[in-house]
């Protein structure tokens, strides 16, 4: 095992570039409950690591032993992120609308739905596996790990983010934030497709 400068690097690119969903993600749970204690913080942005660091060592998994279950069920990752994200957010888009302006009358994001949007947004990191095929088992769990440390980071991030955005929007950041989780479930939907027809 040679884990050069570009093995890092490699890493935190593909830790950076999966985690901006979560980050959107997170951004919108800080706008929903402004409140949030830290230590909520700190288990929202570890729910959101935990998926990250999964699911590409799932797909490692995959590639390396039952590949061609894996290349059928992949087109069905945008439809499943599309689903759940648009659930989610169709939800705090109607709380939004139908709740008043108090930020004690938020609903809080729940573990069920903070276990559906860490499953939503880390789905496609399942096709990591392919990318990182060539990888041995330690290479692979040592890339998985480091995406799983910045996306908890940037994840944090989000939502110190959101929380300052949803202290300023008062009554209206459930609305937002509802709005943001359809954009990304749409914007992973639609990037699925821009992606197949490209030769």
């Amino acid at each position: 095992m040679n884990l050069k400068f570009s093995f890092f690097f490699t890493c935190i690119l593909l830790g950076v570039g999966l985690a901006m969903d979560a980050f959107s993600v997170s951004l919108a749970n800080g706008l929903n409950e402004p409140n949030m204690k830290k230590r909520k913080m700190y288990g929202v942005a570890g729910i959101f690591s935990v998926f990250q660091f999964i699911m590409p060592l799932i797909g490692w998994v995959c590639v390396s032993t039952v590949a061609h279950m894996f290349y059928t069920f992949k087109k069905f990752i945008p439809w499943i992120a599309l689903i759940l994200l648009g659930y989610i957010g169709g939800k705090m888009l109607y709380e939004g609308i139908h709740t008043k302006d108090s930020p004690e009358e938020k609903t809080a994001v729940g573990l069920k739905s903070l276990l559906v949007q860490g499953v939503a947004t880390s789905i496609d990191a399942l096709s990591v596996g392919f990318t990182i095929s060539h990888y041995n088992f330690i290479e692979a769990l040592l890339t998985c790990l480091l995406i799983g440390i910045i996306t908890f980071v940037i994840c944090y991030v989000g939502l110190c983010v959101g929380k300052k955005a949803g202290t300023w929007l008062a009554g209206k950041a459930g609305i937002l934030g509802g709005a943001i989780l359809i954009f990304i479930g749409l914007e992973i939907f639609i990037k699925s497709f821009v992606l197949c027809v490209k030769p």
